[in-house]
């Protein structure tokens, strides 16, 4: 592995508001007019949000400070709250509740532009210029003062808080168009179905470059992020669990997407090991540095397809 180190730079960030009408046409693109692009997607809104995001001269004026607002210290009580909230939403089927929600935490975020400051303090305005440093760094929760748990980060398991799962892969550029086009169609059918998803900021697309790596991205693609409520019953299903699990299918079967290592169920690691053409190159380095298995475990190696066991069978187990 070899790292490079470069100089300082500064950014211009801009966040635009845009109809999902055409948005499998503009992924196609975006990624490569803007160096360090992404797209927000709130489906069941039909909106896109789309982050301009350039390196510029050093010599631009601007001190900007991205400090996301989920990520800040937020009080306790109010994370119990909102958790509550969505518990009652979950077991009563309430999905005008959650819609209602969705709507008000997408508003409240672009509105506030996403945590985006022109000087650390007050945001007056696109775009925001400052030193990549500060603009990468996304929120202040773990660095926050400790104050008898007051105030918290909204994932801490110590308060009654968030509480969620992520499922997250990566769909070469080439699909990406018909991808998007097949979860409109779902959106069209049970337009409600992606409000949960929305409380928690909705899709995150990430442009990914392709790697020579043997294990790394084998061509230009987009990774999707979701992120959405998970009950502490396992065997209690989420509401629209069958829209969100068919999205995800659809995603890493039929489009043959590539998992995130550490952002999903088993299921997407079914059969995964056959998606990397140098995964042979792989084993034999494995086997030349690791021959012990000292960097190895029982589940690398379920997904490397060296072992059997990537698919669990018990009762529940597919709501989890």
């Amino acid at each position: 592995v070899t790292l490079k180190l470069e100089p300082v730079f500064k950014r211009s960030i801009t966040y635009l508001a845009k109809s999902d009408s055409d948005l499998g046409e503009q992924v196609l693109n975006f990624g490569h007019e803007h160096e360090f692009a992404d797209i927000t997607w709130y489906p069941s809104q039909r909106k896109a949000i789309y982050r301009v995001d350039d390196r510029v001269p050093i010599s631009t004026s601007g001190n900007g400070l991205y400090e996301f607002i989920p990520f800040r210290p937020t009080p306790s009580l109010a994370l119990a709250v909102i958790r509550t909230t969505e518990d009652l939403d979950e077991s009563t089927r309430d999905a005008d509740a959650k819609c209602g929600l969705a709507k008000l935490t997408t508003n409240t975020l672009i509105a506030s532009a996403y945590g985006l400051t022109n000087n650390g303090i007050i945001f007056t305005g696109y775009p925001v210029i400052g030193f990549h440093n500060r603009l990468q760094s996304s929120g202040s929760c773990l660095d926050s003062l400790q104050d008898l748990k007051i105030t918290a980060c909204a994932w801490d398991s110590r308060i009654k808080g968030e509480f969620f799962h992520q499922t997250t892969f990566r769909v070469s550029l080439s699909m990406v168009k018909n991808f998007i086009e097949d979860i409109q169609k779902l959106v069209q059918l049970e337009p409600k179905a992606l409000c949960g998803i929305e409380q928690y900021n909705g899709i995150l697309m990430r442009y990914v470059t392709a790697s020579s790596a043997y294990l790394g991205n084998q061509d230009e693609a987009l990774d999707f992020d979701f992120t959405y409520y998970r009950s502490k019953d396992p065997m209690t299903p989420r509401l629209y669990e069958d829209i969100i699990e068919e999205i995800e299918q659809i995603g890493i079967f039929k489009y043959g997407g590539l998992p995130h290592w550490g952002k999903n169920r088993n299921l997407a690691f079914e059969g995964v090991s056959k998606k990397y053409k140098n995964v042979g190159k792989f084993l034999k380095v494995k086997e030349k540095y690791d021959s012990q298995g000292l960097f190895s475990s029982t589940w690398t190696d379920q997904m490397l397809g060296l072992k059997e066991g990537v698919t669990i069978l018990k009762n529940g187990c597919a709501l989890e």
